[in-house]
């Protein structure tokens, strides 16, 4: 780390006696805030240790980040995290390991989020996603987004255009995520598609499928959660109220169990079921359906970052109506339990 670290001396004095102290004045400027999760505990620091960056890697300031269901679901226990927390963000680039990359100073980006071993067969045939020894940004190994300062590979990273403002660009990694599910399956415009789960996620999903003219219809348990996806121009209805097989494609997005059994109730038989949510426990299904029915299973998880910048900076996808609060670091744990509340859209965190 390179911090400055000065020594300096002095007289003390002690039941009238005098001491000669050595001590250690250490720069201010090596540590930084940051929230922390240990053992499922939540802690705001505001003397973390500023990470270096290291070969082929930038030191990113963090402009502003995203809470997602996933930070949530880390906090229960999923993925037996310790560490900063978040993977969702945007920042500028302030120092770089390599000469080479000094042309990223300055700039605005976001960055995805998985580090692989770079040499493995999974790396060099499909990237760093599956990679076995991957590290992934505030969710496996390595600290994430909710502090002042974070490090990528600079292979990682991705400049945001100048028309995405910092409040939409933050949702870069989310909507790539969405955008995954046109990668890994062909949905003609006549088949309909439902997306369980009208939330964070569900709605970037709806959105994205209906570009494309997709007849999308969001579904949620409350009527209250059918308001915003009616605002955004999106059909919706309470998932109770539809049929067995009533859809070709079922996106999963509530990020809960009942999620999942009402998402293999509504797939028709042949149809495919697309899997979103990652969340902390054990979901005990009835998979009879799958085998009888011959359904298709298709987990989607991380997906490309240039187009959803692309749609960001062109306004094509809605964003901005997601956001329902924003804080500072120092009240992350407020932040997180904000975000945990049912209903809850985007909060968001500014160091």
């Amino acid at each position: 780390m390179n911090c400055e670290v000065r020594t300096y001396s002095q007289l003390t004095m002690h039941n009238s006696l005098f001491f000669f102290q050595r001590s250690l004045e250490i720069d201010k400027s090596c540590f930084m805030q940051a929230i922390h999760l240990q053992n499922g505990r939540l802690s705001y620091q505001a003397d973390y240790p500023q990470p270096d960056p290291g070969p082929g890697e930038a030191l990113i300031n963090v402009r502003l980040a995203g809470i997602c269901a996933t930070d949530l679901e880390i906090v229960k226990g999923y993925a037996g995290f310790s560490g900063v927390l978040g993977h969702e963000f945007v920042g500028e680039v302030t120092a770089v390991h390599d000469t080479d990359d000094a042309n990223w100073m300055g700039k605005r980006v976001a960055g995805s989020i998985n580090l692989g071993c770079g040499s493995c067969p999974v790396c060099l045939a499909a990237g760093p996603e599956h990679c076995p020894e991957r590290t992934v940004l505030g969710i496996i190994n390595k600290d994430g987004a909710f502090a002042d300062y974070l490090t990528l590979p600079v292979a990682n990273l991705h400049a945001v255009p100048d028309e995405a403002a910092d409040e939409t660009a933050v949702f870069t990694e989310p909507l790539a995520a969405a955008l995954k599910i046109r990668e890994q399956v062909k949905i003609r415009p006549n088949q309909p598609i439902a997306v369980v789960g009208p939330g964070r996620l569900g709605l970037l999903v709806g959105q994205v499928l209906a570009l494309a003219g997709t007849a999308v219809t969001m579904l949620g348990r409350r009527r209250e959660s059918l308001a915003l996806p009616a605002q955004l121009g999106l059909a919706a209805g309470l998932v109770d109220e539809f049929p067995d097989n009533a859809f070709d494609f079922v996106v999963e997005a509530t990020g809960n169990e009942a999620g999942f059994a009402q998402s293999l109730r509504l797939v028709r038989p042949q149809g495919t079921l697309i899997l979103k949510s990652t969340f902390q426990g054990q979901a005990t299904l009835d998979l009879t359906k799958l085998v009888v029915a011959e359904i298709n299973v298709v987990g989607s998880r991380c997906g490309p970052f240039a187009p959803a910048l692309r749609l960001l900076a062109d306004g094509a996808v809605a964003v901005r109506p997601f956001i329902e609060a924003e804080y500072p670091l120092s009240d992350g744990a407020a932040a997180l339990a904000h975000a945990a509340r049912p209903g809850v859209r985007k909060v968001l965190l500014r160091p």
